[in-house]
């Protein structure tokens, strides 16, 4: 297994992913994905934030990194962190534990990058989810709501589940 970042070519799969996991949220959730701008996918891409795992020479996994996230992480985006973003694992891969796995990983790159916080995000609600960032490591911080036009969709008026991992 190997990470790599993502490139022009993935990015049919990048969201063949997101619907598949927005597929897998909808049985566990009563909050999904909305769909996503491929702008903002490009971009990401563009700078070197959309990552992919590799296995078997397939895309199994894809997810984005960001040193700013202030409208979800507020006066904490002052704290130099590293936040992950949009994990989406392709079904015929699923229960391989790569989020361990990119957490083990974002942890050397955060520090690489001067990074003292590892930080993610999650609907609030889902026990199930909640259980298993806390089982690879992240601390729960409580809830946030979110209400900013510059976020996708889902996060509009939205309560979210808060994790960080110091390092």
């Amino acid at each position: 297994m190997e990470i790599y970042n993502s490139t022009m070519a993935d990015l049919d799969t990048i969201f063949e992913l997101y619907d598949a996991g927005t597929h897998l949220q909808k049985q566990y959730s009563a909050r999904q994905w909305q769909g996503f701008e491929r702008q903002m996918v490009i971009d990401e891409i563009n700078e070197g934030r959309q990552w992919k795992i590799l296995e078997e020479g397939q895309v199994a996994c894809v997810f984005s990194t960001t040193f700013q996230d202030p409208h979800i992480w507020g006066e904490k985006d002052e704290s130099p962190s590293l936040y992950i973003h949009r994990i989406a694992n392709h079904p015929a891969f699923r229960g391989r534990g790569y989020v361990k796995h990119i957490v083990a990983w974002a942890k050397n790159y955060a520090v690489a990058n001067g990074r003292q916080y590892l930080r993610l995000d999650t609907g609030a609600g889902n026990d199930r989810l909640n259980a298993y960032y806390m089982s690879c490591g992240f601390e729960y911080l409580g809830t946030v709501t979110t209400n900013s036009p510059t976020l996708p969709a889902h996060y509009q008026n939205a309560a979210f589940s808060l994790f960080e991992i110091r390092l």
